[in-house]
């Protein structure tokens, strides 16, 4: 089972902030076929958001502080922003950001885990987040990597109630019966310099021609597409502007 819409404790949108907002447009629509609309409010600032059909899918949006790496960012839904942003410094997190309200559309706060990946927390009100999951040019997946596994699953699991599915190679996040996320060990081969952090991935017909088509793009492959044993066939890019993000075809859909 798999997550088609945003519910409590899960992911529910992603965001990314890059350095050149028009560039990054250009890419996410030829790649996925999105179509990105402005907040023409200068209170916004900037804040676009990308559409399949009617349905939200994304965001992109200047970077708002000096220093603020050019990133996809992903946010999980809550009742409550004040009370889960309690709930994540009582669990050895910290609060970055709010919580504070986004005009009527819902609250939300940026925290980083104990072992330095960042997130965000959604309160909704007008706005659920996405309106589409898992289904091509959509957010289908979102994926930790740490250095600090055991403090990951410890946090996580206090915080959103999450449901902890590990074996051998790999762990998945689940919640109301559905695995939506992974988490990655970062080993030797990571640099040093790269922090922990939230990738997300999105669902696409052939993860093959969107790697090819991101290169043509100017983007770069950073991880070949690959088939994981009884899995989906993924494949790690990045942006021209440097935002690294995964796509995946889950190994049912032929």
């Amino acid at each position: 089972m798999k997550l088609d819409k945003p519910v409590t404790g899960g992911p529910c949108w992603t965001e990314l902030g890059t350095s050149d907002l028009a560039a990054a447009k250009r890419f996410y629509e030829g790649l996925f076929g999105w179509r990105a609309e402005t907040d023409p409010r200068g209170e916004a600032g900037g804040y676009s958001i990308a559409h399949l059909g009617d349905a939200a899918v994304a965001a992109l949006t200047p970077l708002y502080q000096e220093g603020q790496p050019v990133a996809w960012n992903v946010s999980f839904a809550v009742p409550d922003a004040d009370a889960a942003a309690t709930q994540v410094t009582d669990a050895g997190g910290t609060v970055l950001v709010g919580p504070m309200d986004v005009f009527d559309v819902g609250r939300f706060a940026v925290a980083v885990d104990p072992t330095g990946a960042v997130f965000q927390l959604w309160q909704a009100r007008s706005f659920p987040g996405a309106g589409l999951l898992s289904a091509p040019g959509a957010l289908g997946w979102v994926e930790l990597l740490t250095r600090a596994p055991e403090r990951a699953v410890e946090f996580y699991t206090t915080v959103f109630g999450w449901s902890v599915n590990a074996s051998e190679h790999y762990t998945q996040w689940g919640i109301e019966g559905a695995d939506f996320g992974g988490m990655v060990t970062m080993d030797d081969k990571f640099p040093h310099e790269v922090p922990a952090h939230w990738l997300p991935y999105f669902a696409v017909e052939d993860v093959d021609t969107t790697a090819a088509d991101a290169t043509e793009a100017g983007g770069a492959i950073l991880m070949e597409p690959t088939s994981v044993p009884d899995g989906p066939r993924i494949a790690v890019l990045r942006d021209p502007q440097g935002a690294v993000f995964g796509v995946y075809r889950a190994a049912d859909e032929k």
